[in-house]
């Protein structure tokens, strides 16, 4: 029998009353599945409803309409909360305790026995980089070392799926990166990871997969190979040994060029043209040091989707299909 998927989320939607007949959906008609194993990235702009979404998953708020399950589990079964391990958004601990004193409190949470719990706690200081920091008090962390420490928490009754909400926000560049490859290293353990993030570069480093979600509504979702459309987009020719004239004459052909580190750099519409560039460079006797073609990034995925996307998210007033809830 073939094992369940991590989530499946059919037709997910929760829907606010704002006014006298008015309701906004925050999330409106979700599908989504997440396979067991992978790591799925759930991308959008502030305010597009994947903190909502999350939230209903975990249980904090309840759908207006539609069904999702965790391996196989309905979410309306607290029982499917135990595969879960959650960190929110903004993680916030009792300032006065010790990363260890977290550990225990949460693991008594989850039910965890006395006995197994002092060893995993002391696993998951490790496995986070926070055993240094072990006599120090929560108030004392920075938020990078707070973010470690909901990953830990959210991890102390080794739950097989990992529900992270925006776990890189906040982060300066070193923190981002500890975090992303903690989370690479979960999976290699074996733990599902899904994860919402505004931040598209994160996603296109660790993501098998990615589901793009804009006032609500899931506007694409796969691979990243199945979601960039692979064109070329521009090229990038980076030169060197050429005098102002010589760049000038260049640059009259070029969409952009300014001087670099290494030389010059210098963008053209299509290889072709850059590789002509590139002739005419070595004709002057300059050095051609690199010719890149720049093909479509996620951020240019996200924006080319988005702008085909169905406008609002303000909905009319209907009868709901099923009990509202608010």
């Amino acid at each position: 029998m073939p094992e369940p998927d991590a989530l499946r989320i059919s037709g997910l939607s929760k829907v606010y009353r704002v006014g006298l007949g008015r309701r906004l959906a925050a999330v409106d008609d979700l599908d989504l599945r997440v396979e067991s194993g992978a790591i799925h990235g759930f991308v959008g702009p502030n305010g597009a409803g994947k903190t909502t979404t999350i939230k209903m998953l975990v249980g904090l708020i309840a759908p207006t309409r539609g069904e999702a399950s965790i391996f196989g589990q309905p979410i309306r079964d607290p029982a499917s909360r135990n595969a879960v391990g959650y960190l929110p958004e903004n993680p916030a601990f009792h300032d006065f305790l010790r990363p260890l004193e977290v550990l225990h409190f949460m693991g008594r949470l989850s039910a965890m026995p006395r006995e197994s719990l002092a060893r995993r706690a002391e696993e998951m200081l490790e496995l986070v980089g926070l055993s240094q920091a072990r006599d120090l008090t929560v108030r004392k962390f920075s938020k990078g070392m707070v973010q470690r420490l909901g990953i830990a928490q959210a991890m102390i009754h080794d739950p097989p799926l990992l529900i992270l909400d925006e776990p890189m926000s906040g982060l300066d560049p070193i923190g981002r990166k500890d975090v992303r490859d903690l989370i690479v290293d979960l999976r290699r353990r074996g733990k599902t990871i899904f994860f919402s993030t505004h931040i598209l570069n994160d996603v296109e480093t660790i993501c098998d997969r990615v589901g793009m979600v804009l006032k609500g509504r899931l506007v694409a979702e796969g691979s990243l190979g199945a979601l960039l459309d692979g064109s070329v987009k521009s090229a990038e020719l980076c030169c060197s040994g050429l005098s102002e004239d010589q760049f000038a004459a260049l640059r009259a052909s070029a969409l952009d060029g300014s001087r670099g580190p290494e030389g010059w750099s210098l963008s053209f519409p299509d290889i072709a043209g850059a590789s002509q560039a590139a002739g005419r460079v070595l004709a002057m006797g300059g050095t051609v040091v690199s010719l890149s073609p720049l093909r479509e990034t996620l951020e240019q995925s996200f924006v080319r989707l988005a702008a085909s996307a169905r406008p609002g998210g303000e909905v009319s007033p209907r009868r709901p299909e099923g009990p509202a809830r608010s």
